[in-house]
C-alpha cells in the first residue's frame, strides 16, 4: 500500500531565502515601500534620542553645579506689600553653623548704558546690583576677563558685568567705561555663564560701599546666596527664614535654584509625546504602503502562486512566504530608520555640545514596531495568496 504524500517542510533559512527572492525581483518598489517605515522609525528614535540627550546634558550640568545652593529673597507682608530683608541678614546667615559661604546682592535704582548719549529708558534689560565681595565664591562663578571685586575696587566706580549684560552692551574687553547712575564706571571684569543664577548674568555688579556712596543704594539686600554641605541643605533651608527675619519669618522666601534645572530636565520630554505621535502616523502610513505593495505583489504573481501550489506547496507555505516578504520589507525599513534616527540624534547632540544618548529601549521598541507593522501589513495579502486555487491562478495568469 502506498504511503500518503507528506508536504515538504520549509526551514527558517528556506523561508528567508524565498522571501528575499520575492523582494529582489522588485527592488524599486521595495525601496519606496521601506522608505515609509524608515521615516517613521527614524522620526521616533530621533525624537526619543534628542530628548534623552537634552535631559542627560541637564542632569550632568546639575551634578556639576551642585544642589547645595539656596537663595533667600523677600516675600510679601501680611498686607500684600513687598517685604524687605534686614540689613543684617547676610551676617545672620553667615552665623548658621552648617553654612560654608554666603553672599548678598541688592537692587540699585540705576541704569547702565554704553555712553551718556543713550536715552535712560533704553536699559537693554540689564539690572544694576550691589554685590558683596564673596558672591563669586558662593556662586562658584568664573571671571572670563579682568578681575572680580575686592575690598578696594568695591569702594570705587568699578563694575563687573554678567555674561549677558556684557553681550547686550556690546563689550568684550575690560578697561572701558559705561554710564551708570549719572556717572562713569570702569568695567574691571566680565563673568562667565551662571546657569543657577541667570539674574547675575543680566546684571552690572558694583560693590556695596560704591553703591551706597555713588548710586544712592539704601543698603537693603534683595537676594542672599548661601552654600552648605549636601547633607545639611534641608536643615539650613528650614532655619533660614527664622534666622534672616526672626520677627517675620513668613516674609522670607527660600528657594533652591537647582530645582529649576531639575524641573527642566523632567520636562525635557514634555513635547516628546506629540512628536512621537507624528512619528507613529508616519509609521502607520509606511505600514499601509507595505500592505499595498504586498497586495499588488499577490495580484502580479498569481502565476507563480498557482505554479507553486500545483507543484505541491501547501496553503500554509504560501502564506508563510508572503508573510516573510512583508516582515523582511518592514525589517529593511526598520534597520534603515534606526540607523538614520541614531545618526540624526548624534549629529544634533554633538552640534549642541550634548552627550549623544539613544536609549536601548528605543531601539528595542523600533524592532517590535517593525515586526508588528510587518505582520499586520502582511496578514491579509498572505491569506489572499493562500486562498488562490492553483487552476484559477494559472488560468488567470
Amino acid at each position: 500500500m502506498d504511503e500518503p504524500l507528506v508536504p515538504g517542510r520549509l526551514g527558517v533559512a528556506d523561508v528567508v531565502r524565498v522571501g528575499a527572492a520575492g523582494l529582489r525581483a522588485r527592488p524599486t518598489r521595495v525601496v519606496l515601500s521601506a522608505l515609509g517605515i524608515a521615516i517613521g522609525i527614524a522620526t521616533m528614535i530621533a525624537v526619543i534620542g534628542i530628548s534623552s540627550s537634552s535631559r542627560e546634558q541637564l542632569l550632568r550640568q546639575l551634578d556639576r553645579l551642585g544642589t547645595n545652593l539656596l537663595t533667600v529673597t523677600p516675600g510679601r507682608t501680611m498686607f500684600g506689600e513687598d517685604a524687605k530683608l534686614p540689613t543684617t541678614a547676610l551676617a545672620m546667615v553667615q552665623r548658621i553653623r552648617p553654612v560654608r559661604t554666603a553672599a548678598a546682592t541688592g537692587t540699585v535704582e540705576a541704569t547702565v548704558r554704553r555712553n551718556d548719549r543713550i536715552p535712560e529708558a533704553v536699559t537693554g534689560g540689564i539690572a544694576v546690583q550691589a554685590a558683596s565681595t564673596g558672591l563669586l565664591d558662593t556662586l562658584e562663578g568664573a571671571v572670563v576677563k579682568g578681575a572680580w571685586l575686592n575690598d578696594a575696587t568695591a569702594r570705587q566706580p568699578a563694575v563687573v558685568l554678567g555674561a549677558t549684560a556684557a553681550e547686550r552692551l556690546g563689550l568684550a574687553r575690560t578697561g572701558v567705561r559705561v554710564w551708570m547712575g549719572g556717572r562713569w564706571f570702569t568695567v574691571i571684569g566680565i563673568l562667565g555663564p551662571m546657569p543657577l543664577s541667570p539674574e547675575i548674568e543680566r546684571s552690572a555688579l558694583v560693590g556695596f560701599p560704591a553703591a551706597r556712596e555713588l548710586l544712592g543704594f539704601d543698603g537693603y539686600p534683595t537676594s542672599i546666596y548661601e552654600r552648605s554641605s549636601d547633607a545639611t541643605v534641608e536643615q539650613v533651608r528650614e532655619a533660614l527664614p527664622r534666622t534672616v527675619n526672626p520677627e517675620s519669618p513668613d516674609e522670607v522666601t527660600v528657594s533652591r535654584p537647582s530645582d529649576a534645572l531639575a524641573a527642566k530636565a523632567a520636562a525635557a520630554g514634555a513635547f516628546t509625546g506629540l512628536l512621537l505621535g507624528l512619528g507613529a502616523v508616519a509609521l502607520l502610513v509606511g505600514g499601509v504602503g507595505v500592505a499595498n505593495t504586498m497586495v499588488i505583489s499577490v495580484l502580479e504573481r498569481r502565476r507563480e502562486i498557482g505554479l507553486r501550489r500545483s507543484l505541491g506547496a501547501t496553503r500554509g507555505q504560501v502564506r508563510v512566504q508572503f508573510l516573510a516578504e512583508s516582515l523582511l520589507l518592514s525589517a529593511l525599513g526598520g534597520v534603515a530608520g534606526a540607523v538614520l534616527g541614531a545618526l540624526a540624534t548624534t549629529v544634533y547632540a554633538v552640534s549642541r555640545g550634548w552627550p549623544a544618548v539613544v536609549p536601548p529601549w528605543a531601539l528595542g521598541g523600533a524592532v517590535v514596531a517593525t515586526l508588528v507593522i510587518g505582520t499586520a501589513a502582511g496578514i491579509y495579502p498572505a491569506m489572499r495568496a493562500a486562498r488562490l486555487s492553483p487552476t484559477v491562478a494559472l488560468a488567470a495568469a
